[in-house]
């Protein structure tokens, strides 16, 4: 398989309590919270692209923005879908937007890059390392 432009993954949740603004620290009122809504356009950029990328290879975030235009009560299902829009490079864009039941609560732009895991992973085990020796 290949990366093409129009490329869509889906993913969805239904919000509960520990999703919301409230519980999870980011604000004040009991609604799914803007950092749970990120995370599953988020997921969604990664559905699309899962299969298709070289053998050794991930995709890293680098790059979200972001509107949150409507709140969602606990107890609704929300569903974010991300579409490919542009391939430049290691670069991917993906136009992102997440719904309810009843409206789009948020839409926005994503960026990830493509990585070789192996080599990123021991980029990161060598900072742990230089954090651990402290």
């Amino acid at each position: 398989m290949e990366l093409t432009v129009g490329l869509t993954g889906t993913c969805h949740m239904a919000v509960r309590v520990k999703d919301t603004a409230q519980a999870q620290g980011s604000g004040e009122v009991p609604v799914l919270s803007t950092p749970r809504m990120v995370a599953l356009m988020e997921a969604a950029a990664v559905a699309c692209v899962r299969g298709r990328l070289p053998a050794g290879h991930t995709s890293v975030g680098v790059k979200l923005e972001v509107e949150h235009i409507a709140a969602t009560p606990p107890g609704m299902e929300v569903r974010a879908v991300a579409r490919l829009v542009a391939i430049e490079g290691r670069r991917l864009v993906f136009e992102v937007e997440a719904r309810d039941e009843i409206e789009v609560i948020g839409r926005g732009t994503h960026v990830r890059v493509v990585v070789e895991e192996t080599r990123f992973l021991e980029k990161t085990l060598r900072k742990w390392q230089v954090c651990e020796g402290e």
